[in-house]
């Protein structure tokens, strides 16, 4: 098993024409696990989830950051020696293996690097923008931006929402207007990417680190209080809200966009003043060396996973929706996206439904509800173990009276006619 992260790494390492051999020495993986990999990409979306186990390092953790970032050639046999005295119990190689991290990753911010070559970075981020309405009032819109590192083409758009949703809604939209997608895409540590530092690995967002699956791309994400390094994102920021935002006649979002857009294309034609080249001229150098759109645009609705119960229910948002019966007790995912309700399993659509106003409704196919009732084997697989539980009753209730014991009078229809007037 590997880690999604680990599995996008082989990804981006096989388009550079690395073979399984260098892909799996460069990772320190066995080189079938790299052919796995890249003959079923799906294998590692199925993988569980890593769960961080508690280390014998926890307690001494602010220890080792402290001499490290007194002096970063510190040895691991050197914070090995002085944690003992200290009452630590664990292995030298448990040592080794921070102090490695720790380093790498120190060494890994300080030099990253600012100029990047042709297809390799894009980064990302959002801003907000703010709207003085007639009536007085404020509307706040968002700003997305995806700049190409090399040649600094840019994509911006104004949104209404800076959801999970939106955002990845934004990635798709603004790889189309490249026609191809960076080997690698910096962020900022924003919720909707960064979720947590785990073992030296960065883990993202599952939806984001699906949506870089699908595009071939290795999402990053830059040091906390370190915004030198995404200066490139961030000045072009502060380029649209001088240039294009402050004065706008705002009158709707569909022709600010539209109105932003033709601003970038005008824009590309300048001069960028540290390239000191058109900004088109160096994208054309750039849009072929991008990676290849994929046959079709990542589905960014927002994923659920439920079980179907019995009665051929799933629960989503206090309100309850049917599904295929055949989906009973089987595990099913709910994409939802601008008002409908979608379930899938296997990723074949089951149903599909429009959300109802309000809490506590109940929305179902007729379809499915006739294709329950006209289910026959369904319905002699139900009713036969009724059967069988009732026989199973009877036979252990029901006494069993031996022929012997009974004694059976013969009587005549006069006598009962007689006991008849008698009552009368």
């Amino acid at each position: 098993m590997i880690p999604q992260e680990v599995a996008l790494d082989i990804r981006i390492l096989e388009r550079t024409g690395l073979s399984n051999r260098a892909i799996g020495r460069r990772l320190g993986i066995d080189r079938r696990t790299v052919r796995r990999h890249i003959a079923d990409p799906q294998a590692a979306l199925h993988l569980r989830p890593l769960v961080r186990r508690p280390s014998k390092l926890d307690p001494f953790r602010a220890n080792i950051d402290a001499w490290l970032a007194e002096d970063s050639h510190y040895s691991a046999t050197w914070v090995y020696d002085r944690l003992k005295p200290m009452g630590y119990a664990g292995s030298y190689e448990i040592v080794k293996r921070l102090v490695a991290s720790l380093k790498e990753e120190r060494s890994r911010i300080a030099y990253l690097r600012f100029e990047t070559e042709p297809g390799l970075q894009a980064q990302v981020d959002f801003g907000e923008f703010a709207v003085d309405l007639p009536d007085g009032r404020h509307l706040s819109l968002y700003g997305f931006a995806m700049i190409l590192g090399y040649s600094r083409g840019l994509y911006a758009e104004l949104v209404e929402r800076c959801d999970l949703t939106t955002f990845l809604d934004c990635h798709v939209r603004a790889f189309a207007r490249f026609g191809g997608v960076p080997r690698e895409i910096l962020y900022d540590r924003m919720k909707n990417v960064f979720i947590r530092k785990l073992a030296s690995h960065t883990v993202f967002n599952s939806s984001l680190t699906s949506l870089a699956r699908h595009y071939g791309f290795k999402p990053e994400v830059a040091p906390a209080y370190a915004p030198w390094v995404k200066g490139k994102v961030e000045r072009p920021f502060h380029f649209v809200r001088e240039g294009f935002w402050r004065g706008y006649g705002y009158t709707g979002l569909e022709r600010a966009n539209q109105d932003l857009q033709a601003w970038l294309e005008t824009k590309a034609l300048r001069v960028h003043g540290t390239t000191h080249e058109r900004v088109c001229d160096r994208f054309d150098r750039e849009r072929p060396v991008l990676g290849a759109l994929p046959p079709s645009a990542f589905d960014t609705s927002y994923r659920l996973f439920r079980t179907v119960h019995k009665d051929c229910i799933v629960y989503f948002d206090g309100n309850r929706y049917m599904a295929p019966h055949q989906l009973a007790g089987k595990q099913v995912v709910l994409r939802v996206k601008d008002g409908r309700v979608r379930i899938f399993h296997d990723n074949d659509l089951a149903a599909a439904y429009a959300v109802p106003q309000g809490k506590g409704n109940l929305v179902a196919d007729p379809r499915l509800v006739e294709a329950l009732q006209n289910d026959r084997i369904n319905a002699q697989r139900k009713y036969a173990a009724q059967d069988r539980l009732k026989g199973r009753a009877r036979l252990t209730i029901s006494p069993v009276i031996p022929r012997f014991a009974l004694d059976v009078e013969t009587r005549s229809m006069a006598v009962y006619a007689r006991l008849a007037g008698e009552a009368a």
